[in-house]
């Protein structure tokens, strides 16, 4: 419906445009005019990037009660639950919360909040994560939740979409193995392919586990005392009718046990070796690393000796060139068992990902070495290896340095392009400039830290940690202390407990 004006604005003189236009654009230009005069007396830099982030969650921890913040800092679940909050995602407003638990009787409940504080799958009973580890930390299944009914269990995605029915005993991650879950039912086993969202193996195993490091090279099965192989989407590979099948595949090929013994075998079932080891450790293209006694060597798949049986340990690496042990050091040989480079090292590992080898000495420090084998980097410490933004941070004599994987020395700036700020350090004190190496933060910290994904800076000063915002504001001055904390990081005011396996924030 359109609004009546009245006649007195009906009969209003028609404006010239032209004149408005023209005085607007001369006001604008005045402005401009008197803050770039402004800027110029008062010295003030502009940080050249707003950041922008995809809302995330952490669990936090507040006078004795657990709670959900956001990357902001700000409050989306009040603290008020005695056990801690499980987001299996930090991306998805799921937050998994515990309540009326009773320890002795091993009874408790759950319900599922959003970032509204709503309740939802409330479909659904007792809905929890499934957690899963490995060396290094905690972690959880990221697009799956386990419910159950009447005493048994299922499984349902994080839209409420049900993947199984509750009929299982126990459900499960295969450790270290992500999408891998495992299902329980009358005593046998199957697994659940959480990529997938659907039963891949039925439960009709004593026991699974992975061939190789990863679900990809599929499972290892156990039906009736015979081992055999399950591919990753359930396709049958070997049968069950192997007394053992060790955890090692590569060019098609697999180490059994049979009753005549020890054999590496192709999926079709053809005998490529069956006399010579007494344990495999890996296949790596045409070779394959054996094991006799205590000592390790390599011989190809005619069963012809390439690195004789004398080492204490045996990596593959890349092309020829595999990571030996002797006399308790590492060095690298290659497959004619020249030695390239000395046993000098305490460890040695290939990252294959990025082409570099990390050799640490006696004194904690790390050499880098490419692919050639040339030593690039020297006696230093590395302190990040981010593969995702392609950079190593190291430390050596106390000033930092960033190179890239092709060992070009580069700045921060250069390497930490979605940042506003960017660590700076003169006379022993720390500060921030811009993307255009213009002082935003002065030279006044004792200690700093980069700016982390959200946009925030820890700094310390006196003793003390505080935070920066993204573009140089104080969000917390200096004031708590963190010298027992294995790492400093900041979202807002909160701060990471110390604890390498719960990410839970505290004031």
């Amino acid at each position: 419906m359109n609004r009546v004006r009245g006649r007195r604005f009906d009969e209003e003189p028609k404006l010239n445009m032209k004149k408005v236009i023209a005085t607007i654009v001369a006001f604008i230009v005045l402005i401009m005019v008197i803050v770039s005069i402004k800027n110029l007396f008062t010295g003030e830099k502009k940080v050249a990037n707003v950041m922008s982030f995809q809302t995330t969650y952490f669990t936090m921890y507040d006078n004795g009660k657990y709670g959900v913040i956001d990357n902001t800092g700000k409050e989306v679940i009040k603290p008020t639950y005695d056990e801690m909050i499980i987001i299996p995602n930090p991306v998805k407003d799921i937050f998994i919360c515990t309540y009326e638990t009773d320890y002795s009787a091993e009874t408790y409940n759950t319900k599922v909040l959003n970032a509204s504080g709503k309740e939802i799958l409330t479909n659904y009973s007792k809905v929890q994560v499934i957690e899963n580890k490995d060396a290094n930390k905690i972690w959880y299944e990221d697009n799956i939740l386990i419910y159950e009914k009447d005493g048994l269990y299922g499984l349902i995605d994080f839209a409420g979409k049900k993947i199984t029915e509750a009929e299982y005993t126990n459900i499960y991650a295969l450790e270290g193995i992500a999408k891998s879950i495992v299902i329980e039912k009358d005593g046998k086993k199957g697994i659940v392919n959480s990529s997938l969202g659907q039963v891949v193996l039925e439960c009709k195993y004593s026991d699974i586990s992975i061939v190789s490091e990863t679900a990809d090279d599929g499972y290892i099965v156990n039906l009736n005392g015979k081992y055999g192989i399950i591919s990753a989407s359930g396709k049958t590979v070997l049968e069950p009718q192997y007394k053992e099948i060790k955890h090692v595949t590569g060019n098609n090929m697999y180490a059994v046990v049979d009753d005549a013994g020890n054999k590496i075998i192709d999926s079709n079932l053809n005998v490529i070796i069956d006399n010579g080891f007494e344990d495999v450790k890996s296949i790596d293209g045409e070779n394959i690393i054996i094991k006799n006694g205590d000592k390790f060597g390599v011989i190809n798949k005619s069963n012809e000796a390439k690195i004789p049986v004398e080492y204490e340990d045996l990596k593959y690496s890349y092309d020829n060139y595999y990571i030996a042990k002797k006399n308790g050091l590492y060095g690298i040989i290659s497959l004619d068992n020249v030695v390239c480079t000395d046993f000098s090292y305490t460890s040695l590992d290939f990252i294959k990902s990025i082409n570099i080898y990390t050799a640490e000495r006696s004194d904690y420090t790390t050499d880098v070495l490419n692919k050639n084998l040339e030593v690039k980097l020297s006696g230093v410490i590395i302190s990040e290896l981010n593969l995702e933004k392609d950079y190593m941070r190291i430390r050596k004599d106390n000033d930092y340095k960033y190179y890239n994987f092709n060992f070009e020395e580069k700045n921060n700036i250069d390497i930490l392009k979605s940042n506003t700020l960017f660590l700076v350090k003169k006379d022993g004190k720390y500060g921030y400039v811009n993307n255009n190496s213009e002082l935003i933060v002065d030279y006044k910290y004792d200690d700093a830290k980069e700016q982390n994904d959200f946009g925030y800076c820890a700094v310390k000063k006196d003793g003390v940690w505080g935070v920066l915002n993204y573009d140089g504001t104080v969000v917390l001055e200096p004031s708590i202390n963190l010298d027992d904390n294995l790492y400093v990081e900041f979202i807002g005011k909160w701060h990471l407990y110390n604890d390498a396996d719960f990410s839970i924030y505290i004031k």
